[in-house]
């Protein structure tokens, strides 16, 4: 993947996609699910599927919403491995049982992560350790695949202490652990307090080198400063939405809301050459480590207002 990352900038490295939006949970800081939308239809699936291999597609990481609750789920891991393209997939981890992680095994899952906000259940978040420990017991006795569990620190969470419980239990099942820092309502840099960033640095020295080497944009986010880089969303990061339209990311949605189906290479080359606006106070992490494969060339000189397309539209919380 890095090797083909780095001689040719003409292909998509990383898309989000988003086989339904609905969730069985509401986490109060999630601005990602709704609790009412059908899944996308399988066939409709392959079609978006078979046009991100088309564009050169490196990886597809499924999202949501919850993707578990997509009824065909395994077939749409399967079609992703038949085009030669790694397959990974976020999600909250309620619905595991070892029949399904097998089955998830069997269709050729190779990542998945979960994201653990705090100890216990509270009115900020449900995915607690103590209701999913279960779950990571199951994952770890089946899993063929590649867990990665994310902890967080900031957006409202109670005790930033419970990161480091997470994590720890995480490695102790011999999984990877990694920290992330909740962003706002638009995926923006929120400064944490002196508590949050004790136990971030703590995290980080729990991670993996690997880990550590692609996150490491997050130390600037943890002290409240800005990052100066070439956000590549559009190009190198797709975030292909319930609909099969193309956005920046989860917290853009709106620019440049092309049809998968009829975006080109030359909507990727124009979007590699175009700032955004939102990238120094970004937060998302997919599209900070992607960008990681170009931040030496391609030098941005075009703005969105560019191209005959709306302006960038940051949504709320629901």
């Amino acid at each position: 993947m890095i090797a083909r990352g780095l001689f040719s900038t003409s292909h998509p490295v990383l898309a989000h996609v988003i086989p339904i939006r609905r969730c069985n949970l509401s986490c109060a800081y999630c601005n990602e699910y709704d609790n009412h939308s059908k899944p996308v239809p399988l066939e409709t699936m392959y079609r978006r599927l078979d046009r991100l291999a088309a564009l050169g597609t490196t990886i597809i990481t499924i999202s949501g919403g919850e993707p578990l609750l997509h009824p065909d789920l395994d077939e749409i891991v399967s079609h992703i491995r038949r085009h030669g393209m790694i397959a990974g997939m976020i999600t909250n981890g309620y619905l595991l049982t070892a029949a399904r992680v097998n089955r998830l095994n069997r269709a050729g899952l190779e990542h998945m992560q979960i994201s653990i906000d705090n100890v216990l259940p509270d009115e900020v978040s449900k995915k607690s350790l103590k209701v999913l420990d279960r779950k990571l017991q199951i994952l770890a006795e089946n899993a063929d695949f590649h867990v990665n569990i994310n902890s967080v620190v900031g957006g409202g969470i109670r005790d930033p202490r419970d990161a480091l419980a997470v994590g720890r239990r995480a490695m102790e099942l011999g999984f990877t652990s990694t920290v992330g820092i909740i962003h706002d309502t638009s995926g923006q840099l929120q400064p944490l307090g002196q508590a949050e960033r004790e136990v971030y640095l703590a995290m980080r020295a729990l991670e993996k080198r690997s880990y550590a080497q692609i996150n490491y944009f997050q130390d600037n986010i943890a002290q409240g400063r800005e990052n100066g880089w070439r956000c590549r969303a559009g190009a190198r990061y797709l975030y292909v939405c319930e609909n099969g339209l193309v956005h920046y990311c989860s917290q853009q949605r709106g620019y440049p809301a092309k049809p998968l189906l009829e975006y080109t290479r030359e909507d990727l080359r124009r979007e590699y050459r175009t700032a955004k606006s939102c990238a120094p106070r970004c937060t998302v992490a997919c599209a900070h480590q992607v960008s990681y494969l170009d931040f030496w060339r391609g030098k941005q000189h075009l703005a969105p207002t560019a191209v005959e397309a709306p302006p960038l539209v940051q949504i709320g919380s629901r």
